[in-house]
């Protein structure tokens, strides 16, 4: 296994999972920690790779206080073990071998994994279905792969950075939350929708796509909410 920090406050976790089944972009794990008096404390965590044998990235947002993102966040080292159940979850997902319709992505901070697991999954089967990424982030040093973006945006992806708190020196977007300008009106083939982050983003961005004529049928949305972390 292997760790990348993405983010003062967010770290990739690269895992070796001896007989995974494999997984479709979108899909999530319940991670699950044994304390050494037989304390267990578990979350779930979205995948934020594309299917690769036993291969498995998952993102975790240190939540301050609470009893799992920190030690994944701040304490867990290469060779460390923890117990995953998955892959779980059929509705928020996308698979290039069904779907050719255009995407559109949004995102509210770590929301951007399952996101990302659908961007890697469009790369890895030279897939030229087109994709647009809207990202809600407070500053511009809270933007998770955000090498990985400018990357991505070359082979195709179209990304949209909204700030809400803090806009990068030169913006032409002041700060501010996401709004219907950030978003756009469905033109030609309408596209299948994916919102995930926090509650309120999430249901907020869902109310602006179908008020600006997106087919609510295709609007599919993944929230977390505070869980002790």
């Amino acid at each position: 296994m292997d760790t990348r920090t993405e983010t003062a406050s967010a770290r990739t976790l690269v895992l070796d999972v001896p007989g995974w089944p494999g997984h479709l972009a979108g899909q999530h794990v319940d991670v699950r920690l044994t304390a050494a008096d037989g304390y267990t404390a578990q979350r779930s965590y979205s995948i934020a790779s594309p299917a690769d044998g036993d291969h498995l990235e998952l993102l975790v947002q240190l939540v301050p206080g609470g009893e799992v993102s920190p030690y994944l966040v701040e304490g867990f080292s290469i060779g460390d073990a923890v117990e995953i159940r998955g892959p779980i979850g059929g509705w928020f997902v996308w698979n290039p071998a069904t779907s050719g319709e255009p995407v559109l992505l949004v995102g509210g901070g770590s929301g951007i994994a399952p996101l990302m697991a659908m961007v890697r999954a469009r790369r890895a089967a030279a897939s030229r279905t087109p994709f647009r990424l809207v990202y809600s982030v407070r500053a511009p040093d809270q933007v998770i792969y955000a090498d990985e973006l400018v990357r991505q945006s070359a082979d195709g992806l179209d990304v949209t950075l909204v700030h809400t708190r803090l806009a990068p020196p030169g913006s032409t977007r002041p700060a501010g939350r996401i709004g219907v300008e950030d978003l756009g009106r469905p033109t030609g083939s309408a596209p299948d929708c994916f919102v995930c982050g926090p509650t309120g983003f999430v249901e907020s961005v869902a109310d602006m796509l179908v008020g600006l004529g997106h087919d609510p049928a295709r609007i599919r949305t993944e929230r977390f909410g505070p869980s002790g972390g």
